[in-house]
């Protein structure tokens, strides 16, 4: 499913293709896959809300399949072997933040589905040191929404500081907070969640949260930390209000509305916020070991390859229960 020119959802921007099959380059791998989840930043090439970096392209981040061709110079892999493809598909690996385990913010970072191409296809070509070995006892449509907001939700409880016995934070409760708040009750944290929906506040109580409510709502309770992924700005205010001092307010969200004015008070004391931006290789080892040993349950909606434009609509609408994720083999 390629797009050749990003316009609105409504308008179906992706178009089925057909395409022979890949080959890898040297030190890079061919996967077919079996199932990629559906993100909100593919939403965002697809209408170009994030510019295109390369046009045409295919699609999507979070892929998992089997290996069906080793390129030359590739070490540890093997035709056969299961494997998945994050959002990060390359780095320098030279530059500071590459050299000191920030390979995050490498400013030559590239992206799957953005700057090549991605998994809303059958095969995908990655670097073999950019995939990921899959867990045992999870299935492909198990482990597909894992390999973002997965990966960026376990990177967020990292950043906010969040120690195992701690009292959580989670402000919004989509799919990223709902993998997110099980690694939380698994290291013993106290989980509040902030959300309006009562559906999703019924949701957390499920999942192990102590108490749920909106985000104007008194949880009874100062958190030691929090993490916010409503992409509104009020929110991050909102979290800031409710966090003790000393503690970090933890932006898991690519763009904000708008940061609005807030009263300096509600940052005193040496209260923090901290965006979280991508993740590192690291990361996503960590998590999909930690997924496999709790083992983290997930909740997807599948939809088949050729109704990508469907997913992603739905995705925009607000209807997707769970996670999206295509089911291509």
């Amino acid at each position: 499913m390629r797009l050749a020119r990003p316009s609105l959802i409504e308008s179906e921007p992706l178009e089925l293709v057909e395409v022979s099959d890949l080959r890898p380059a040297p030190l890079e791998l061919t996967i077919r896959v079996g199932a990629c989840g559906v993100c909100r930043t593919d939403l965002q090439i697809a209408e170009g809300d994030l510019p295109a970096r390369r046009l045409p392209v295919t699609p999507g981040h979070q892929a998992v399949g089997r290996v069906v061709a080793v390129g030359a110079g590739v070490d540890g892999w093997s035709v056969g072997d299961g494997a998945g493809v994050g959002w990060m598909a390359g780095v320098c690996g030279d530059c500071s933040f590459c050299t000191d385990g920030r390979e995050n913010l490498c400013m030559f970072a590239r992206f799957t589905g953005w700057d090549r191409d991605g998994g809303f296809a059958e095969q995908i070509n990655v670097r073999a040191d950019f995939a990921f070995r899959l867990p045992e006892g999870l299935s492909d449509l198990d482990i597909a929404p894992l390999l973002c907001g997965g990966v960026i939700g376990y990177r967020s409880l990292h950043i906010s500081g969040i120690q195992p016995g701690g009292r959580l934070g989670l402000f919004g409760f989509g799919a990223s907070a709902s993998l997110a708040i099980q690694v939380a009750t698994y290291w013993n944290c106290d989980v509040f969640v902030f959300t309006r929906s009562e559906s999703e506040q019924r949701r957390a109580i499920d999942l192990g949260a102590v108490w749920a409510g909106g985000y104007g709502d008194d949880p009874g309770e100062v958190l030691d930390a929090a993490v916010t992924f409503a992409p509104v700005g009020s929110v991050v205010v909102s979290a800031l209000q409710k966090v003790d001092r000393g503690a970090t307010v933890a932006i898991n969200a690519i763009h904000l509305d708008v940061m609005p004015a807030f009263d300096y008070d509600d940052l005193w004391l040496e209260r923090q916020i901290r965006s979280v931006a991508n993740f590192t290789r690291r990361d996503a080892v960590e998590f999909l070991e930690l997924a496999a040993e709790i083992p983290i349950r997930t909740s997807w909606e599948a939809f088949p390859l050729h109704l990508a434009n469907e997913a992603l609509a739905a995705l925009n609408s607000g209807t997707v229960s769970g996670a999206a994720v295509l089911v291509v083999g």
